[in-house]
């Protein structure tokens, strides 16, 4: 329960009584990377909670780059400036996130060579000709390998530019600044860059890591109710596959997290990105266990193209396939129905679909056979052992599949 204080004038009126107590909080919140702070909530002002900057290291052999959480990221220019190289920028944006965190991004680098690439929003301009788009801005501003793009959107706006740098001049270096939950946890994180085919989501691109990723807490803050909850469906992810403990605190706490509760989501982000950066370091080019991180995917890309791009969210599109894909794990005799009944029930009270839309059977078995996992002809899927355990096999029995979709697509 916050602490109410009350204003009078410029002035704070706290007991002494309530400041040793605002005391003994904030040391008892900052050993755990938390730090108390007074923000206007309502017409007076209350203290609460807030997350302090948490860094995590993505390990790559002899190479490695950091991931900063907290509030004020993009405010913080020294945090900044050391991850950034000298040379000319160009910050990649959308026409949503723009208005709302560029003006604070060109002041916080005032006196640097910044250029500004303003793309429309929405996945289905997730494509080739607004990749050359962002070429053009490039050979304007005369972006060369000694400079940067910096990637301030959620994941269309952070695939499309971490591809764009893939690309310039044969690689230059990308900075993420993910304003989205989605982004923040998964795809701003492990250098995955691409652009959509008509033919399937994300089949063109290449493995770009960022030279850092600056996740704003703040940004949340501005997000739609439908973007948030798009962006648990990662988060649940990692308790699905990797942490049951994580998926029983998920379990407990979805309604902070919807209620966009600072502490709540902090932990909820560093957590995943620690499993992230776990399975990168282990696999950076998906060839094993990073593989593990695509629960639901399979699934949801099919549903994500035949729908057509932009229709369904990629976090609802995962939502609904990690469903399936644990409905076809039950069929195989991994989970019970008592454990898909509460991966169904955490989805939904997620606010993320559970069913998805009846495009076919054969339909979704030819999108799901130009996944990117398909291994000898073979569609292998990430599916769960126990919840908490994931394994990625073309070993199953191609009825239990066929089953699922004929229930469910058919």
């Amino acid at each position: 329960m916050p602490i109410a204080i009350t204003e009078l004038g410029h002035q704070r009126a706290v007991p002494i009584e309530l400041a040793a107590a605002q005391r003994a909080a904030g040391e008892q919140d900052r050993g755990r990377g938390l730090e108390r702070v007074l923000a206007p909530l309502g017409p007076g002002r209350a203290w609460y909670t807030r997350p302090a900057m948490q860094r995590l290291d993505i390990e790559l052999g002899d190479r490695r780059y950091p991931i900063l959480i907290g509030p004020g990221r993009l405010l913080d220019r020294a945090a900044l400036e050391a991850t950034l190289p000298r040379g000319p920028l160009l910050v990649v944006t959308n026409a949503t996130v723009g208005p709302l965190y560029l003006p604070r991004l060109r002041a916080t680098l005032a006196g640097r060579t910044l250029a500004e690439c303003v793309l429309p929003d929405g996945e289905q301009y997730k494509t080739l000709a607004t990749l050359d788009g962002v070429f053009d801005a490039l050979a304007r501003a005369r972006v060369n390998r000694d400079g940067a793009i910096l990637a301030l959107g959620g994941g269309v706006v952070g695939d499309l530019a971490g591809f764009a740098a893939a690309c310039w001049q044969r690689g230059i270096a990308c900075v993420q600044l993910p304003t989205t939950l989605l982004a923040q946890v998964d795809s701003s994180v492990g250098g995955k860059t691409a652009v959509n085919h008509a033919a399937g989501k994300n089949l063109i691109g290449a493995f770009h890591q960022p030279s850092a990723v600056h996740a704003d807490l703040d940004t949340l803050a501005t997000l739609p109710d439908r973007e948030l909850r798009a962006g648990l469906a990662e988060v649940l992810k990692y308790g699905f596959i990797r942490d049951a403990e994580f998926l029983d605190w998920l379990d407990a706490n979805l309604a902070r997290l919807l209620a966009r509760d600072p502490e709540a989501l902090a932990y909820a982000i560093h957590r995943s990105c620690a499993i992230k950066a776990e399975l990168v370091a282990l696999d950076e080019r998906e060839q094993g266990p990073r593989a593990l991180l695509n629960l639901g995917h399979t699934f949801g890309h099919a549903i994500e193209t035949a729908a057509g791009y932009g229709e369904w969210l990629h976090g609802e599109a995962v939502a609904t396939g990690t469903v399936l894909a644990a409905e076809t794990s039950e069929r195989l005799g991994w989970l019970t129905s008592t454990d898909v009944a509460r991966v169904r029930d955490l989805v939904a009270r997620a606010g993320l679909p559970t069913s998805p839309p009846r495009i076919g059977v054969e339909r979704a078995l030819e999108l799901m056979s130009l996944d990117k996992k398909v291994l000898g002809g073979r569609v292998r899927l990430v599916l769960l052992k126990s919840l908490g355990q994931a394994v990625v096999t073309g070993d199953y029995d191609d009825r239990a599949l066929r089953a699922t979709l004929e229930a469910r697509v058919a």
